[in-house]
């Protein structure tokens, strides 16, 4: 009778300590948590700069190809962690705002030849152009200008910066590092300028961007947090990196053209890490937790608990959903531009990752929902 009495008591116990769980996920708590965890990733992007500007600052003082070496090495390490933070574009925040400056950090495809020389092309791009000066101002301005694939900075233009064009189907680019020395190559000089100054640029933006989120600060996060009706840009846009930017632009452009230009990071063949560090940063949203660069696990309630209060089958359903979508986008192989290609063992899985980010868009529409937030828009903006 005891071990009943105990049993029922128990059940009363979990059952109290759950509503009273449901109960205290509420928007501005999940709005604030947001908040923490867009700072902690885009300090950790800025951080991650920082330290791609050291390897660069050694590389350009003494090229070698030790140098160039570690800077790719610290490319990459932080494009794993910017990839992340793709998740907090969409409505119009600091990011891609007015004047936002995600453009001048990430924009895609590009030129090769509007910045440097081709195969074909020994003569082409700014960096031959003797007369364009060679500072933040001059590329910022000469971004995009005349042409969306007239990329002069930013992520992409500091890849080609340290591979060169991919002239490889089996791997990335093979720039040598004498291209950056003096004697060995024509316009060495501004070759080394042309990389130091869009990294330096690089940082600033991301370093902007994670003063924008800071804490404690009279900056857009403290407007952001504040409003509860912003728990309905946070899922709009996972939805829209979902299905009309991750699924849309950056895989099945991809897969009709069969085409390497029209891959992320094609000089690098990261492409593949690129579509789990979106997948990823999704997940991070919708679960509100985040692993920090030093391996620290920030935690606290995200859109899944707020769903989850109202559903919690609908919740269960969409988390499923997404751990399949960064499964398969860690299943896609690399290189990407080889794997979309029709015949190939690899294009199964790029389309299965397809598949898989349709269908958890749906369900963050249907979680959407839940929320009493009637229409989701999924279709990345022009």
């Amino acid at each position: 009778m005891r071990l009943i009495t105990l049993v029922s008591a128990l059940a009363a116990l979990h059952f109290s300590t759950a509503t009273l769980a449901a109960e205290t996920v509420t928007a501005p708590r999940v709005l604030a948590h947001y908040g923490e965890l867009v700072h902690a990733t885009y300090a950790d992007a800025h951080a991650s700069a920082l330290a791609l500007q050291k390897a660069v600052d050694a590389f350009v003082a003494a090229p070698s190809e030790a140098g160039q070496q570690a800077a790719r090495k610290a490319w990459l390490a932080a494009r794993e962690i910017y990839g992340q933070t793709e998740a907090f574009r969409f409505y119009g925040g600091p990011i891609d705002g007015e004047d936002g400056p995600e453009g001048r950090i990430n924009a895609w495809p590009m030129d090769e030849a509007y910045v440097d020389f081709v195969e074909g092309a020994k003569d082409a791009g700014i960096i031959a152009n003797r007369t364009i000066p060679i500072d933040m101002d001059t590329l910022s301005g000469l971004n995009e200008k005349d042409g969306e694939e007239n990329i002069s900075t930013g992520w992409h233009a500091i890849e080609f910066m340290l591979w060169g064009q991919d002239l490889d189907d089996n791997g990335p680019g093979r720039r040598a590092y004498t291209d950056f020395v003096d004697g060995k190559a024509p316009n060495a000089d501004r070759r080394r300028a042309y990389l130091k100054v869009t990294t330096d640029l690089l940082v600033k933006d991301l370093g902007d961007l994670a003063a924008a989120w800071a804490p404690g600060a009279d900056n857009y996060r403290k407007g952001f947090v504040a409003d509860a009706g912003n728990v309905a840009k946070v899922i709009s846009a996972l939805g829209i990196l979902s299905r009309g930017e991750l699924a849309g632009e950056r895989i099945e452009v991809a897969l009709d053209s069969q085409n390497q230009e029209d891959e992320h990071s094609c000089f690098s063949d990261n492409t593949h890490r690129d579509v789990v560090a979106n997948a990823t940063g999704i997940r991070n949203v919708w679960r509100g937790q985040y692993v920090r660069a030093d391996g620290s696990v920030l935690k606290g309630p995200g859109v899944r608990d707020l769903v989850s209060a109202k559903n919690k089958a609908v919740a269960s359903r969409v988390d499923a959903q997404i751990d399949t979508s960064v499964k398969a986008a860690e299943a896609i192989p690399a290189p990407f531009d080889r794997a979309i290609l029709v015949g190939t063992p690899g294009r199964s899985k790029v389309e299965a990752t397809v598949v898989a980010l349709k269908k958890q868009t749906e369900g963050l529409v249907e979680a959407a929902t839940v929320l009493g937030i009637k229409r989701l828009n999924t279709v990345a903006p022009d």
